[in-house]
């Protein structure tokens, strides 16, 4: 069976990554192909790494308060691309508030800081392996 294949990027002007460098390296550790892009990542660079890295999820660290920006034009950017497929995560900072309104323009799962590491290997896991079976 194929490694279900992860971007993880820190779109917008925020500058903290460990978050997303302690999810990367749980998602590795879980035996997941984990590609990290870095920080100051725009909508367009998180779309074309996930074109080009054949991913089957994207995991966008939001801290900046800037998801409701950012999540958007990279689920528009990938519709674009042809890969509705792509599985899109966001974890940070996001208000109770925003989470259905993200849920409703595509994006698959929300975790916010203190989620647990397994619960959000378990979420990818679920939501992945239908694609990676049928591959």
């Amino acid at each position: 069976m194929n490694r279900i294949r992860v971007v993880i990027a820190k779109p917008g002007l925020d500058g903290h990554d460990r978050g997303a460098k302690v999810i990367a390296r749980a998602l590795r550790d879980a035996g997941m192909e984990v590609i990290y892009t870095g920080l100051r990542q725009t909508p367009e660079m998180i779309v074309a790494s996930a074109l080009q890295e054949d991913a089957d999820v994207i995991g966008l660290s939001i801290l900046s308060g800037a998801h409701n920006h950012i999540c958007p034009k990279v689920l528009d950017l990938l519709r674009e691309k042809g890969l509705d497929d792509v599985v899109v995560l966001v974890g940070g900072i996001i208000p109770d508030v925003d989470i259905p309104k993200l849920e409703a323009i595509g994006v698959k799962g929300v975790f916010l800081p203190g989620t647990p590491m397994q619960e959000i290997v378990e979420f990818i896991q679920r939501e992945v392996r239908p694609r990676v079976e049928t591959a």
